[in-house]
């Protein structure tokens, strides 16, 4: 669209906008205690284009109303011109209301604003934050915007709505639409930059996985906020009994949703909008001045930009009794020769780019035991990920492990999946069942009854205190688990040596259910055939779960 024709169409919204608004009187009032175009426009519902107008002063909007004849008489333009120029683009204070956020005045470097010059604001806001995207190097097709408040910005709009009650309650234009309708100052924001921001970044704004957060704060008005709270009587009362509740209200202002809150900045924050929501009217006029003074400073802006956590999942085989499941580090030593967490993790990290990552296993095995069969479910949550991998990037990451030149570890079915996965893994770590193969000694000759006592048992209970090997890191309870089933392979040429195979209940710990851990496991092997057992290798052989099938 020609220069021109946008102007054209930006004078048309305006003038549409402006057609919602009371009497010039009133904008006047307004505009005279220091409130800002853009939240005229919110607090009288106006809704769409006229935000993002790149040219949107108090100048303009006294030549639109003009336009409008928005008067009663010659004598009163006259007098409602002349109180409204002096004030009308005073750039040494901020609106009284938002702080500078809708005036989109809230990043003061005077050398940068130099250089943007020839800029809007609405601009040179959405360049900073594109450029910020762009400096942390993520790929993207669409975003989420989400923007922080300070609390101070909810009670100034409560202020100056007593402050036009007091002056207007009797006509008819504040009883049908002063706040009726209004927008938040976070939608009317949105409003005011998406569309620029997304020209900016060549990227659509919806709901996304990749956020660009807008964080505002004003020390100063908070400061003073919080003082006058604690100058409320009652108002720690309150907070207890949790005011936030806005049925409280008698015939008081509301906010209309709980966006102010959505994101707060810190906790204090929502204590304090808790407090500002239980407060009755009488009470706020007494803490509170109204109209709020003007800003003389802005608030200050930081700007960040993250991918919520991706999930990479599949199944994992470790083949070396030398590699743990995890990093295993005593006394700033390693333990093994490698982890699956490294192995796999390291490879997903650096495709995605991500800033870290934490492994995610279903259940895990000692460093001594091999993941054999099917192998056994896990995720990597990768942290603020600039890079989603396609499924070819994934397979490239799968052949890249499962070449390795030492052999440690497989994975298979390797692929990105949803939050989704982190449940099923859960579900299946604590309900799912796990089969087993160890080599097992016992201190006299297997006999054909032991054979046949140790196939005969189904879906038995056991009772296991947490193992001596883990109380250091781990609470002293009594689990229950099941063993569904066992059987017996003989080793030829030994008769104090078999090979166990044995369906359990995840989470059982399988060394101790075979030597009893000092008794600490009930009945153990060692219990059921009257003698002293030993596991000497371990091997998992299938994980029984839908996860990464």
């Amino acid at each position: 669209m020609a220069t021109g024709e946008a102007e054209s169409e930006e004078k048309r919204n305006l003038r549409h906008a402006v057609l919602s608004l009371p009497p010039p009187n009133a904008i006047d009032d307004l505009l005279s205690v220091g409130v800002c175009v853009r939240c005229i426009f919110r607090l009288f519902g106006v809704r769409g284009l006229p935000y993002s107008c790149s040219s949107l002063t108090t100048s303009v909007l006294h030549s639109l109303l003009e336009e409008q004849n928005f008067h009663q008489n010659d004598s009163s333009k006259d007098e409602w011109c002349l109180s409204t120029s002096r004030e009308s683009d005073n750039n040494d204070d901020y609106c009284c209301i938002c702080l500078g956020v809708l005036q989109l005045a809230c990043l003061q470097d005077q050398e940068i604003r130099e250089s943007c010059k020839e800029t809007t604001s609405v601009d040179y806001l959405t360049s900073i934050v594109a450029g910020i995207v762009k400096k942390e190097n993520h790929q993207i097709d669409e975003f989420s915007l989400e923007v922080s408040l300070p609390p101070v910005i909810s009670a100034n709009e409560r202020a100056v709505w007593l402050y036009m009650r007091r002056r207007y309650e009797s006509e008819d234009w504040f009883k049908d639409n002063f706040l009726s309708e209004h927008l938040s100052v976070k939608d009317a924001l949105r409003l005011s930059i998406t569309t620029a921001l997304e020209n900016h970044m060549n990227a659509k704004c919806g709901t996304n996985s990749f956020h660009i957060r807008l964080t505002y704060t004003h020390s100063e008005a908070s400061i003073k906020l919080q003082s006058c709270l604690s100058n409320g009587r009652g108002c720690k009362k309150r907070e207890i009994e949790g005011v936030d509740n806005e049925s409280n209200h008698s015939d008081s202002y509301k906010r209309t949703s709980k966006d102010d809150v959505k994101h707060p900045h810190n906790e204090s924050d929502v204590v304090i909008h808790r407090a500002l929501d239980g407060m009755q009217d009488n009470d706020f006029s007494e803490l509170f001045k109204s109209p709020p003074e003007k800003a003389s400073t802005p608030c200050q802006l930081r700007i960040t930009c993250f991918r919520m956590p991706i999930y990479i999942g599949g199944r994992y085989l470790k083949f070396s009794r030398k590699v743990s499941q995890s990093r295993w580090m005593i006394d700033d030593e390693r333990m093994g020769e490698a982890s699956v967490e490294e192995i796999v993790g390291d490879n997903v990290c650096s495709i995605c780019r991500g800033d870290s990552y934490k492994f995610h296993a279903a259940g895990r095995e000692d460093i001594d035991v091999r993941m054999l069969g099917s192998g056994r479910p896990f995720l990597v949550e990768v942290s603020n990920a600039r890079y989603v991998p396609s499924s070819v990037d994934i397979q490239e990451i799968a052949e890249k492990i499962n070449n390795s030149d030492k052999k440690y570890v497989r994975v298979r079915n390797l692929k990105l999946v949803g939050s989704e996965g982190w449940a099923m893994m859960r579900e299946g770590e604590s309900e799912k069942q796990k089969q087993y193969a160890a080599l097992v000694w016992i201190s006299r000759p297997l006999t054909n009854d032991d054979l046949q006592i140790i196939s005969s048992l189904k879906d038995m209970e056991i009772f296991q205190k947490t193992p001596v090997r883990v109380l250091h890191r781990r609470s002293p309870l009594e689990r229950k688990r099941i063993i569904h089933w066992m059987m017996v392979e003989k080793v030829s040429g030994s008769s104090q040596y078999f090979l166990l195979h044995l369906c359990t209940q995840a989470g059982t710990y399988i060394k101790e259910f075979v030597h009893g851990d000092l008794g600490r496991t009930q009945p153990s092997m060692g219990s059921i055939l009257g003698c002293k057992a030993e596991i000497l290798q371990l091997d998992v052989t299938d994980v029984k779960m839908d996860s990464f099938n």
